[in-house]
Order: structure tokens, then sequence, then C-alpha cells
């Protein structure tokens, strides 16, 4: 399967998805101007995805920063993957927040709420 890998800038975040080896990741702010249109593409990526999945699937979140359209986006790509998690591939996301920065550890808690698959929050130095 092709990889997904757009670039970062100072507003949108460094997406690389390889669907050879199951990782997703998802580096840097996401503040784009339009939140829906930036993830469009991602999105018809993992229908693609969603058809062949790799055995296990792990989403890495190391972001500094997202607005509140961009919560939504990302909602709903832990919902599709959720849809997949047990069928095809095991989902695990691993959700990374910096030191002292409550409101992303909060945020990551809070999608670990709103969806049923396994979050592992992580702790670091700087993302």
């Amino acid at each position: 399967m092709e990889k997904f890998h757009l670039i970062g800038s100072p507003k949108t975040p460094e997406i690389d998805f390889n669907g050879d080896t199951g990782i997703l990741e998802l580096r840097g702010r996401s503040i784009p101007e339009n939140s829906v249109e930036f993830y469009s593409p991602l999105n018809k990526w993992l229908d693609d995805y969603e058809k062949q999945p790799h055995a296990s699937t792990t989403v890495d979140v190391k972001l500094e920063y997202f607005n509140t359209s961009s919560s939504k986006c990302i909602l709903d790509i832990f919902k599709r993957l959720e849809k997949m998690n047990g069928k095809a591939t095991q989902v695990k996301v691993n959700w990374y927040f910096e030191t002292e920065d409550e409101d992303m550890a909060e945020a990551g808690e809070d999608y670990q709420a709103i969806v049923e698959l396994p979050f592992t929050i992580i702790e670091v130095d700087e993302i």
C-alpha cells in the first residue's frame, strides 16, 4: 500500500501514514484555515487502508497544539479507526504531550474516554 505523507507547516501537522507497517503519525501543530479540507486527503487514504489494513495499527499523535475544528477531524479519524479495530487490525493510540502541558494531556484523556481504542498517554520533555 502506498504511503501517505504531508509535509508540516507552521499551521499544519506533518502526517506520515505507512500502510505497510501500520504506523500512522501526526506531528506538529494543527491550526489550518480549513480543517475539513486539510484532513480530506487523509480520510480518502484511510478508505483504502480500511480495505487492507496491517495486522496492527499504531497511531502516534505528537501535536503541540490543535484548534477546535482540528479536534473534530482528529476525533473522526479515531472513530474510523475504532470501527476497524478488532476486525482486520488491532489499533492502539500513543498520545504524546509535553511536560507541564496539562491541556494536551487532558485532550488525550478526553479522546480516550470518547472512543473505544487502547490509549497510552505519554509525557515527553519536548515534541
